[in-house]
């Protein structure tokens, strides 16, 4: 049977493990800390029928972008293929894929019909062990629906190998932005994790900011300049169809979140030089006000089980980080390091905590424990800032700025490690995402 072994240690810990043998459970090779990808084949999906053979080539290809974009798998190309996969049904040749070196092996049918659907199945196997590893699985859907498909495929390679959740078939909403650093056009603006797919709900009529996900994903909290003051307000993405949340005269209010109930919002209301975290029950309009410290306390974000609140605060007089009761009441510092923190957000898995670090000039993405212990920086740059975690709570997505009037926001991503930073591609500049949960 394939599997990662501790990936848990391996990513977080960074433990060693034993390198791969011909018999018994596959095992990752790490190197001085570097995690040695698995290698594995994924012959050209067959296409039953007449039609599909251009969705068969595009399913295979993403499905192999998808793993390798993980930084834990390496394809072996097939030039170096022994034997062919023809015929899905077809009993597997592993001498074949053994004497390639590939220890997983993908397979796949991909079928239409004459009314628009499209069917895609496929296989993993355990090649040293000679196996199939779980069931094969089949998926209906579109042709216009392919790619969440191949996601969906390699969302279930990638968890039966790892035994951690997927997070290929899931969209981000971010801050799409044009136009020159000192007047820059900003609207919201949603998209596949891996960039394709884009579309713009709002228009750039005014500035907009901080987009966040409910738990079901249908709908984003976001806050707006355009009364003039920041305003929140709630955006169904279906219908894009919105609303203020959050209007008291005198006052600003933003940086909202939802919370796991997803009828629960929390936020910060900004009134003269005191700023105070207020949460909002969206059935009933009833507000409560949480902190009431002299104080600039913003930022939170709620637990996964939502008994407790993360935010930050310069209550000791520089930014830091506190938890607190999602009721209320006395909060705990978590933060002691050198520098500022801000921005923190609780991990899906509840484990841990990422936050915005500034330190000498210097910004970094990090985690820490959620008492505050074993802070790991994993980025570091002129100004690297906003975190958000992938549904599986083993990547995390930000925003990354260059220096100088040309500089630019872009999307980034990096593992809980700090390995496998990559540029997420957008059309233009991009800033503030938010990862949703899986897609349903």
């Amino acid at each position: 049977m394939i599997r990662l072994l501790s990936m848990l240690a391996v990513l977080i810990l960074g433990v060693p493990a034993m390198a791969p043998a011909q018999s018994g459970p596959l095992r990752i090779e790490i190197t001085e800390g570097v995690i040695e990808p698995m290698p594995f084949a994924l012959p050209g999906f067959v296409a039953e029928g007449s039609g599909a053979e251009s969705l068969a080539a595009d399913i295979t290809r993403l499905v192999g972008e998808d793993l390798i974009g993980t930084g834990l798998f390496r394809q072996i190309g097939p030039e170096a293929f022994i034997s062919q996969i023809t015929n899905f049904a077809a009993p597997v040749q592993f001498a074949d894929w053994r004497a390639i070196n590939a220890q997983a092996l993908i397979t796949g049918a991909v079928s239409t019909n004459g009314s628009g659907g499209v069917s895609v199945k496929f296989r993993l196997y355990d090649v040293f062990a000679g196996q199939e590893l779980g069931q094969g699985l089949q998926f209906e859907g579109t042709a216009e629906g392919w790619r969440r498909m191949a996601h969906k495929v390699a969302d279930a390679v990638y968890s039966r190998i790892t035994g951690e959740g997927g997070y290929f078939d899931s969209r981000v909403v971010f801050v799409s932005e044009t136009g020159p650093k000192d007047n820059r056009a900003k609207r919201l603006a949603i998209m596949d994790y891996d960039g394709a797919n884009q579309k713009f709900l709002t228009d750039a009529s005014s500035i907009v900011l901080a987009p966040r996900f409910s738990p079901a994903g249908d709908r984003v909290l976001y806050t707006s300049y355009e009364s003039g003051r920041p305003r929140i307000y709630l955006l169904d993405v279906g219908s894009v169809q919105r609303r203020v949340l959050e209007e008291q005269p005198g006052t600003m209010s933003f940086a909202p979140r939802f919370a796991p109930d997803g009828q629960t919002v929390i936020f910060s209301i900004s009134e003269g030089s005191n700023t105070d975290i207020y949460s909002l029950n969206l059935s009933t309009g009833a507000r409560r006000q949480l902190t009431s410290s002299p104080s600039i306390e913003t930022a939170p974000s709620y637990s996964p089980n939502g008994s407790r609140i993360v935010f930050e605060s310069d209550r000791s007089g520089t930014q830091q980080l506190y938890v607190m009761s999602a009721s209320g009441g006395e909060p705990t510092r978590i933060s002691f390091g050198e520098g500022r923190y801000g921005t923190p957000v609780w991990s899906p898995r509840g484990d841990l905590i990422a936050f915005t670090k500034q330190n000498k000039g210097r910004f970094h993405i990090g985690v820490m424990r959620t008492d505050g212990s074993e802070e790991r920086l994993l980025t570091a740059s002129f100004l690297d800032e906003g975190p958000t975690w992938a549904p599986n709570g083993r990547v995390i997505m930000f925003t990354r700025e260059t220096r100088g009037e040309a500089g630019q926001a872009s999307l980034y991503s990096v593992d809980v490690s700090g390995r496998n930073l990559r540029r997420v591609p957008t059309p233009g500049g991009a800033s503030d995402p938010a990862w949703s949960p899986l897609l349903r």
